[in-house]
């Protein structure tokens, strides 16, 4: 019996010193070739040596090495340690997929890369109890001046559909009332070479007191992303579950009965009717085989 015992503790301290071996050796020149690399430590890169070292533990305890250890010990004894060895192995497989889920990637752009967003539905991202006494729209008021007395900065286009709104009637300055939620940040335009580039979107986002991660609100957005690729999704801002206004928006990235398409439109875009136009007649649908129309910046 106490031979017995003397094996099973035996494999049990080897096990526990390759483990020890693969997960803080590991880990440890892990952090160290980081550090001369000048590079942070993160969670990320932890999960990946935590993943590694199961891995490894898993391969130590399938080895030949420990089957022949086996062999010469009684039966037993050999029975009790293949059933210490079959929970050892089953703890590493079910720990695996838990470190695996820690390295789902992060969206640098911002956006949001939740499965929920991106399913958002108006029965499931949208709450129709605000609506039930009448379609009103609340537009937030301008923020207040920075530090140097600016004014936040907001481009012309976006000035007149704000304008727009507040000039309707269905406009109320009572956000208890809303039934839709129209930000007063300028989010047109997202390239970050724009002179109409609004940053700090984020942090500007957590400050409204009605935000509830979008649900109920409107973004307009124009242009999206930067010189040389103009990526689609690429706004800088998690949207979260707001309604998106967008112009060229593609059927990849349209959430369909969510979203809403809306044309292009140039600075020079007047408020109101503008001088009569020189169509003489009006045809709807248009009967041409080909419409063309340009997207252009710069």
């Amino acid at each position: 019996m106490q031979a017995k015992k003397r094996y099973i503790l035996v494999f049990v301290s080897c096990a526990f010193l390759a483990y020890c071996y693969f997960g803080g050796y590991r880990l440890k020149t892990a952090t160290h070739r980081r550090r001369n690399n000048g590079l942070p430590s993160s969670s990320s890169s932890v999960a990946d040596s935590d993943s590694e070292t199961l891995e490894q533990l898993g391969c130590f305890m399938k080895s030949d090495s420990s089957r022949d250890f086996l062999q010469h010990i009684n039966p037993d004894t050999a029975e009790t340690v293949v059933k210490a060895r079959s929970a050892l192995l089953n703890a590493v497989s079910d720990a695996a997929p838990a470190a695996a889920i820690d390295q789902q990637p992060v969206n640098t752009n911002g956006q949001s890369s939740s499965s929920s967003s991106r399913s958002c539905r108006m029965e499931t991202c949208f709450d129709f109890g605000k609506c039930y006494s009448g379609f009103l729209i609340y537009v937030y008021p301008p923020e207040p001046l920075n530090s140097l007395g600016a004014a936040p900065p907001i481009s012309p286009n976006y000035q007149k559909i704000i304008t727009a709104i507040q000039e309707s009637r269905y406009y109320t300055a009572d956000p208890q009332k809303a039934c839709l939620f129209v930000l007063g940040i300028d989010t047109l335009d997202r390239d970050s070479l724009s002179e109409d580039y609004v940053r700090n979107v984020p942090s500007r986002l957590a400050r409204l007191p009605h935000w509830n991660n979008g649900r109920n609100h409107v973004i307009f957005n124009l242009y999206s992303g930067t010189w040389p690729d103009y990526v689609e999704h690429s706004l800088g801002f998690d949207t979260g579950e707001a309604i998106l206004a967008k112009a060229s928006m593609s059927v990849q990235h349209v959430r369909h009965g969510f979203d809403i398409s809306i044309p292009l439109f140039h600075k020079q875009f007047p408020l109101r009717a503008g001088s009569t136009g020189l169509a003489s007649s009006m045809h709807f649908p248009s009967n041409k085989k080909y419409l063309l129309a340009f997207k252009g910046k710069r």
